[in-house]
């Protein structure tokens, strides 16, 4: 299993199928074409939003007995999870650089 680079994390929010993962990407720089810091955080969230629709799909197959390997359900749910938690910790990160900028003095 490839670990991928913390700068292609956008790339591997994106898990549609746990059968068939994506290969990841390395992030383009903004030199290159490759977006916004806007552009970069959406993407993040809506493959975040994925991720999470993937575990509560399996979830719900689980339930009703249609899902063959359970396994399944628990990886999504980790990857869920994990990626729940990575967002909260970037986003922490952000409001405590935005209240430093504005405790600086001019």
């Amino acid at each position: 299993m490839a670990i991928p680079a913390i700068g292609s994390l956008g790339a591997a929010f994106n898990a549609t199928a746990l059968q068939q993962p994506a290969a990841v990407q390395p992030a383009k720089s903004p030199e290159k074409g490759g977006g916004d810091f806007g552009s970069v955080v959406v993407n993040a969230l809506e493959g975040l939003q994925a991720t999470q629709n993937n575990a509560d799909n399996l979830a719900v197959k689980a339930a009703t007995g249609d899902l063959n390997d359970v396994h399944d359900y628990m990886i999504a749910a980790s990857e869920a999870s994990l990626a729940t938690e990575f967002t909260v910790a970037v986003r922490n990160r952000a409001v405590e650089a935005f209240n430093e900028i504005m405790r600086m003095q001019v």
